[in-house]
């Protein structure tokens, strides 16, 4: 998911959010997790019934893998990154984490190379490079390419007056 801010009185020019998009809202994630331990559950129950006294723990089992499964992929789904485009700098900095990388507008450039299984959008100058939106689909990677490279152009043109 990209969004957009664009400048305001005061503020830098324009900032990117890229987010991750999630099917399921954490009140959502936990309505899974329930139906899928009664469904467990049921089922041991209905073993334990016919003689296999020891399905209940191997359901509860299961039910606590799948369950810290499924919460470390949602977990998963909070990095983000924020691109600040101001006058003269292009600053990408990595959520959660404390990645921050910064390239001046006028060397950056936005390169969407082929990779093995997906394409890879790459921000580069001065031999350095940097992917972005790694976890953006195919669509959004390149959209947010053609947004990036035009947010560039546009501060370069209004620099060179």
């Amino acid at each position: 998911m990209i969004v957009l801010r664009p400048a305001a009185a005061g503020l830098p020019c324009a900032t990117l959010w890229l987010k991750p998009n999630r099917a399921l809202s954490r009140r959502d994630l936990r309505r899974l997790i329930g139906v899928l331990a009664a469904l467990a559950l049921t089922t041991a129950v209905l073993g334990a019934w016919q003689g296999n006294v020891f399905a209940p723990l191997f359901a509860l089992l299961e039910s606590s893998a799948v369950a810290f499964a499924l919460g470390v992929a949602w977990r998963a789904g909070d990095r983000s990154e924020r691109i600040t485009l101001d006058g003269s700098s292009l600053e990408v900095q990595s959520l959660p984490g404390r990645r921050c990388a910064r390239f001046q507008t006028y060397w950056v450039r936005v390169q969407l190379r082929p990779g093995p299984g997906r394409d890879r959008l790459l921000l580069a100058s001065h031999g350095r490079e940097l992917e972005i939106g790694a976890f953006l689909g195919g669509e959004e990677r390149a959209e947010l390419s053609r947004k990036l490279e035009v947010l560039l152009k546009e501060l370069n043109r209004q620099q060179c007056r």
